[in-house]
């Protein structure tokens, strides 16, 4: 009612001033409407001409689940219709659970990439404690985390956002909830959401709920204009309001929570594994086995703070609860605030009749006062549960926990967080679990959260403003059914490293266990898998043999769908600058399992460090989760994303750009965030500076090597796959340089050097698409994003190069940014990293590779962050090596001139083994456009001068090893 009032003087304060209406119509242009100004209802119209800041035109968030492991993109579009500069607020909340991936502003046709660098450590002063005016019990994260930044925006102009985000999806209750917030606190023109949801197993019960903005909802069907559809097994799910729709939901752009809910279908047995590249998740989710009965302590905070709602809400709940007790189940009230009171003294009841009635006279006398004795109230359940637990004739099958609900920080007894912390480890021993729950905002969220975490339980948030009945009765339900305990995942010894937590103390009906890690041999026929658990007074077994080689079929087939739905997706999210988005979405969806492990390592690194003993184990799993963050570019506690904020003067225009700063004399050749765009082959190129042939890395030792620079410059030959990518091989007894080309597809891997039977090396690189520069003759261009080494000899090590990060992965796995100079040597390999420049990877003394790095600091559309490969001394390679660069090492070629016939016939022919292969002068850039080359150009996808064909090449997978059989060119 009170918006049909104010929509109806909006209306009447309009009638009679037709002037202002032709200036709403002409002012209303810029806003971008999908429909005639005409047709947009005048209050809807003053609502937007109010608004003083930015117009958000369009924000479309796109997000793609495969395998329970959800991959989102913002897209956000925001003009600014004034003369004036203005500031944009981008905000955006994101799942507490999720790390943020990336980051990007286009501003004044600039575009601005976030980095994720690690977060600088505070300095305590004095016995630890923080300084002055710092409290030690500093609440942790919200629920949700809220995403927000600011930046001027010239005059009318335009500002875009991209935001990507990425989370493992929980199971509760028995299905998968999947969340986006949609408050973009302003009706916009055009908004769009897209959720994707692709999965091994068939996909059942998905429902769309009603929108979810705290207050109840009138209807219980999906939001309008939601559409979902289905076909053969891909879900898509769409939300489109126009903006008279959000405008009926919501004047002020605060419409709420889009919910979608769904379950798979499973089978019995040790769960649903997937294998890609090296990497497996294990989805473990039994069902129908006998509850396990529960031997529970409900400890309540009933100090003054919880007066009035809280209070009335947790009765409620506990009251709900009481009827979901099992018979089997035992259980005890305690309450505390300043004094502490025990319902049932020194024991714990079973559940009657009787003493449930009990129960509830003893929850209604329940009142608020006092102050909030934590410590003493932990203290108190824990030696009621632990005495209960030594009794003889105590049921000690069962399932034992304590619930601890609190809506304050300690201010009664003990208050210091790691005293009470210690004094809850000391009481507990190991014997149960404590699950807690926080409401409002005064609680000290992370005081609870490492009581869940050291003491195997989970802890909960509950908003101020939520509905605390039915989120206590939910967390409840959570916990009150368990079915299994002592729960272990074993593996093949040996077959598998690196995995992430495979013991756990409870399982849950309708929840899910997760476990992914690193496969040793990837070549592996078959893994082991055992499952042992305790249910009641039974030990339970589960083993059985996985098929690697048919997971690893199956994953891929899924990973292609998710992968060609990211792309389209991406093709829609706005304007064409976006459409390069699909590159790197795709190429994140087609590691997904990697990315998987990667999420859940960082997830156990952060909860390992809450429940460290020493400040040396703490230290140990911090550098481990930050390594980790920083290697998948994610924002975590541990790390910070920077992004550079354009300069807007005065006048509202932009600043003009900052001059790029090159290298000197004595720094490595590659400038690092800042490389010229590669030009098309037919132009000729000029040498810009002083030609370089050597880079000198820095080598900074890392474990008991100290920190020294190698002063040893390194040599690299002109034999190298670099740019587009540009192939260039050098021979030097024949005094000639040939170059070709490769058209390969984003997406594929090339084998580069392919001696893994004979020296046991093989180096791969995989391909990304990028656009075409304006005026281009071609469609679009490819370079290599990552580059792998293998190792076989004296035992099996892998290098992984990306512009970002390099992991080396021998006997241990280690993660070395870009961004910094460092070394490492190993009995097999050494890596050295010059900062932002390139990579020296040295095999067995004899072998060595270096790998530029290209990276843009403010990249065009057209632009992607590379990488180039060049042969530095190819001695150790055999004579039987092979690849698309290794095939050449150890040939000689001639050239038969012919007569010049124009630019478009050959202008001679190579003789390369025993073919002929037409060529043509060319020059070719390389070692970063710092020095040109003459080369004979082999056109039309190198035919004829490499033996087979393009197919020959394609590896499939990155660290493929596999010899086959090369086909053989005639001329």
């Amino acid at each position: 009612m009170l918006l049909l009032v104010l929509l109806l003087g909006f209306s009447q304060s309009l009638q009679g001033q037709p002037q202002l209406q032709e200036d709403l119509d002409a002012d209303l242009a810029e806003f971008d409407l999908d429909i005639a100004p005409r047709r947009v209802p005048r209050q809807v119209k003053t609502i937007l001409l109010k608004e003083n800041k930015p117009h958000i035109q369009e924000l479309s968030i796109k997000t793609t689940i495969i395998s329970r492991y959800a991959f989102t993109a913002v897209y956000c579009s925001m003009l600014n219709r004034h003369v004036a500069a203005a500031e944009g607020i981008f905000q955006f909340q994101v799942p507490a659970g999720a790390y943020i991936s990336n980051f990007t502003m286009i501003i004044g046709g600039r575009v601005y990439q976030s980095e994720v660098t690690p977060k600088e450590r505070r300095v305590k002063h004095g016995k630890g404690r923080p300084k002055s005016g710092e409290s030690s019990n500093t609440s942790s994260e919200p629920e949700v985390e809220m995403f927000r930044t600011a930046a001027s925006i010239p005059g009318r102009n335009r500002a875009i956002f991209l935001l990507m985000y990425e989370e493992l999806l929980q199971r509760r209750l028995g299905s998968y909830e999947h969340v986006t917030s949609l408050r973009p606190l302003q009706l916009v023109s055009r908004l769009s959401l897209e959720v994707t949801i692709i999965d091994h197993a068939p996909i059942v019960d998905l429902e769309v709920l009603p929108l979810r903005n705290g207050r109840s909802a009138a209807k219980s069907e999906a939001p309008i204009t939601t559409a979902i559809k289905n076909e053969k097994n891909v879900w898509k799910i769409t939300f489109s309001p126009s903006i008279i729709q959000q405008a009926k939901i919501s004047t002020t752009g605060l419409l709420g929570d889009f919910v979608i809910r769904y379950d798979v279908q499973r089978e019995t047995g040790i769960g649903d594994i997937q294998v890609l590249n090296g990497h497996f998740v294990h989805y473990f989710a039994p069902k129908d086995l006998p509850v396990v009965p529960k031997n529970v302590v409900f400890v309540i905070d009933t100090s003054a703070s919880m007066m009035g709602k809280k209070m009335r809400q947790t009765k409620d709940a506990l009251l709900t609860i009481l009827r979901d007790l099992r018979p089997a189940d035992h259980f005890n009230f305690i309450s505390f605030s300043n004094k502490i009171k025990v319902w049932q003294p020194n024991r714990l009841v079973p559940v009657t009749p009787l003493n449930v009635r009990d129960a509830k006279k003893f929850i209604y006398t329940l009142l608020p006062n006092g102050g909030t004795n934590i410590d003493g109230a932990i203290q108190t359940g824990s030696s009621l549960l632990r005495d209960y637990l030594s009794d003889p004739d105590a049921s000690l099958n069962g399932v034992s926990l304590i619930i601890f609900l609190t809506d304050g920080r300690p201010t009664i007894g003990e208050t210091q967080s790691t005293s009470i912390l210690g004094n809850t480890r000391s009481a507990v021993q190991e014997k149960f679990c404590i699950f807690t729950i926080g409401i409002g905002n005064d609680v000290d969220y992370r005081l609870l959260e490492r009581m869940a975490l050291e003491n195997c339980g989970m802890m909960r948030r509950i908003r101020e403003e939520a509905d605390a009945s039915a989120m206590l009765r939910g967390f409840y339900n959570e916990i009150g059914t368990p079915l299994l305990s002592d729960i272990r995942i074993n593996y093949t010894e040996n077959s598998v490293r690196y995995v992430t937590q495979n013991l756990f103390t409870n399982y849950f009906n309708g929840s899910e266990i997760v476990v992914a890690g690193k496969l040793t041999n990837r070549s592996a026929e078959s893994l082991h898998v055992q499952v042992t658990a305790s249910n009641n007074d039974r030990l339970i077994t589960l083993e059985t043999d996985v098929p690697l080689r048919r997971l690893q079929t199956e994953t891929e087939r899924h990973v292609k769908a998710a992968s060609a739905a990211v792309a389209a997706g991406a093709k829609v999210l706005g304007s064409g600058v976006t459409q390069g988005l699909g590159g790197p979405l795709g190429s994140v969806a087609e590691d997904f399992v990697e990315r998987v492990w990667g999420f859940l390592s960082v997830k156990d690194g952060l909860r390992s460090r809450l429940r460290s003993q020493t400040s040396k184990e703490r230290e140990e799993h911090i550098q481990q989760a930050t390594n980790l963050s920083l290697a998948f570019h994610f924002l975590t506690p541990l790390t910070n994303m920077v992004v550079e904020k354009p300069e807007v003067l005065a006048d509202g225009s932009m600043a003009a750009a900052a001059p790029t700063i090159r290298p000197a004399a004595d720094e490595a050749s590659s400038p690092a965030n800042e490389l010229p765009a590669d030009t098309d082959d037919d132009q000729p190129l000029k040498l810009d500076g002083k030609p370089r042939g050597q880079i000198s890395p820095l080598s900074n030792k890392i474990g008991k090597g100290e920190r020294r620079p190698d002063k040893k410059s390194i040599t690299i030959s002109k034999t190298s796959a670099d740019g587009d990518p540009h192939f260039v091989v050098e021979f030097p007894l024949s005094k000639l340089t040939v170059c070709f080309n490769i058209n390969g597809e984003p997406g594929h891997v090339l084998r580069l050097v392919s001696d893994h039977r004979y020296s046991g090396v093989t180096v791969n690189g995989k391909l990304i698409g990028a656009p075409a520069p304006p005026g281009s003759h071609k469609q679009q261009r490819t370079y290599f994003s990552t580059i792998t080494i293998v190792a076989d000899r004296p035992r099996r090590a892998y290098i992984e190069v990306t512009p970002k990060k390099v992991i080396v992965d021998g006997r241990d796995r280690l993660v070395l940014p870009c961004h910094s100079t460092v070394a490492v040597d190993s009995e097999v390999l050494s890596v050295a990293v010059s900062a932002g420049s390139n990579v020296t990877v040295t095999v067995g003394g004899n072998i060595s590779f270096v790998i530029l790095l290209h990276q843009y600091r403010n990249p065009a559309p057209y632009q992607r962050d590379h990488l180039g490969f060049y042969i530095s001394n190819s001695a150790g390679l055999s004579h039987r090596s092979h690849g698309l660069l290794g095939q050449f090492l150890h040939q000689e070629v001639g050239v038969a001139p012919l007569p010049a016939q124009g630019d478009a016939n050959p202008s001679a022919f190579l003789k390369v083994k025993d073919r002929s292969v037409p060529v043509v002068r060319k020059s070719r850039r390389i070692y970063s456009g710092k020095q040109n080359v003459d080369c004979w150009f082999a056109r039309n996808n190198a035919e004829k001068l490499i033996d087979g064909r393009y197919e020959d090449y394609v590896a499939s997978h990155m660290f493929d090893t596999g010899e086959r059989h090369h086909g053989t060119n005639r001329a």
